[in-house]
């Protein structure tokens, strides 16, 4: 996808909802708060009606491969209808039912319709808002259009998707319900703002606090809320040359054990995540001598062309 002025470089509250009390759940370094049994009870090891967005390539297939097995439905989107078919081919020969939707996820309603038709067809049990973009600009006149495309992508892109699908979800009986679980596709940019990329980090920065904002609000009805926060993983956005590079099958195995775990966070992998864990506490200073745009053009004005 072409976005003049872009680069790339490798998705209300409810009226009178009352919120009595806010809970926070303790951080460690290694991202694994104890769960409960309730907690660990809720969430199938192997879900069997799986809906994710993005799953053409990257992770979103790895994650679609992954799962699919004897017994299991996947419903599988993207916006390249070649791939994303030869991806659903490969999980039927693995022995999943595959159903497609060739879309984009900025599309509100044309994903709301096709996240309630799939549920009808086989209620789901875990829905991941997997599509995403990165964009970028090495020049100021391309900083606007860089972050609302990637706003409307990475942030709209996952409330076009995990709304239906909480809606969905929250209105089944008995109640709370279970085996009903949302993962949130965000990084571990988004764990701060980064120079290398505003736009992508502050989008994945949006989606991070607001899936483990959701998670706290939503634990009442028995739903699990998920937030993945990778870090390089092989795909056609990632250069091979970046550092602690994921391949993308093992990252979904990770996610997908984190997910049967119901963690709040995963984040991966662990020379990453301890980077983050440190970055966000920087002094201010230190985090100024840091914080450049490694690895991409520098910031520029260039005069804007006459037309």
């Amino acid at each position: 996808m072409h976005i003049p002025g872009c680069v790339i470089y490798s998705t209300p509250m409810p009226p009178c909802v009352a919120i009595p009390t806010l809970m926070f759940e303790p951080v460690s370094m290694i991202d694994a708060s104890p769960l409960t049994t309730t907690e660990y009870n809720a969430m199938p090891a192997k879900p069997e009606s799986i809906l994710i967005t993005g799953a053409s390539s990257g992770i979103g297939s790895a994650l679609a491969l992954h799962y699919a097995s004897a017994g299991v439905t996947l419903f599988i989107s993207g916006r390249d209808r070649e791939r994303l078919e030869t991806v659903a081919q490969q999980c039927r020969e693995r022995g999943a039912v595959a159903h497609t939707w060739v879309g984009d996820v900025t599309d509100e309603a044309g994903i709301g319709n096709w996240i309630r038709d799939s549920d009808r067809l086989r209620p789901l049990n875990l829905v991941i808002a997997n599509a995403g973009i990165a964009l970028g600009s090495a020049d100021v006149h391309g900083l606007h259009r860089a972050a609302v495309d990637s706003f409307d992508v990475n942030v709209n892109g996952v409330f076009n998707t995990i709304h239906p699908a909480l809606e969905i979800m929250s209105g089944r009986r008995p109640y709370p319900v279970n085996n009903a679980q949302i993962a949130v596709m965000a990084s571990v940019m988004g764990y701060m703002g980064t120079a290398r990329s505003p736009a992508y980090s502050a989008s994945k920065a949006a989606v991070k606090h607001y899936g483990q904002a959701l998670r706290g609000a939503v634990r009442g009805m028995g739903i699990g809320v998920s937030v993945i926060c990778p870090g390089y993983v092989s795909s056609g956005m990632i250069k091979r040359d970046m550092p602690f590079l994921v391949d993308a099958d093992k990252a979904a195995t990770i996610i997908a054990r984190g997910l049967a775990r119901n963690k709040a966070r995963i984040t991966f992998p662990w020379q990453v995540m301890l980077l983050a864990r440190l970055a966000i506490n920087l002094p201010g200073w230190l985090e100024d001598r840091l914080n450049k745009p490694w690895g991409v053009p520098r910031l520029e004005h260039q005069p804007e062309r006459e037309h």
